[in-house]
């Protein structure tokens, strides 16, 4: 989908289109504070959070272009 703003505002895909981006940013961020921290268990924290918002993140997509049967019609 090359821009979600053209969807109408009826359109599911307009607003998962926009929590995806807020998810991948959300996701992005994390990744970067591992690299910043000593804490082990801190940095487990993060990338397991991480690695969650990725698999949601993933869900939306599906949802999005219908990749999944569970998604179809």
């Amino acid at each position: 989908m090359s821009d979600p703003t053209q969807l109408a505002e009826h359109d599911p895909r307009r607003h998962t289109s926009q929590v995806r981006e807020r998810l991948s940013e959300v996701t992005a961020h994390l990744c970067q504070n591992v690299t910043k921290i000593d804490d082990s268990w801190a940095q487990a924290l993060f990338e397991t959070t991480a690695e969650a918002l990725a698999g949601l993140e993933k869900a939306y997509i599906d949802f999005e272009f219908r990749d999944e049967p569970a998604w179809r019609s």
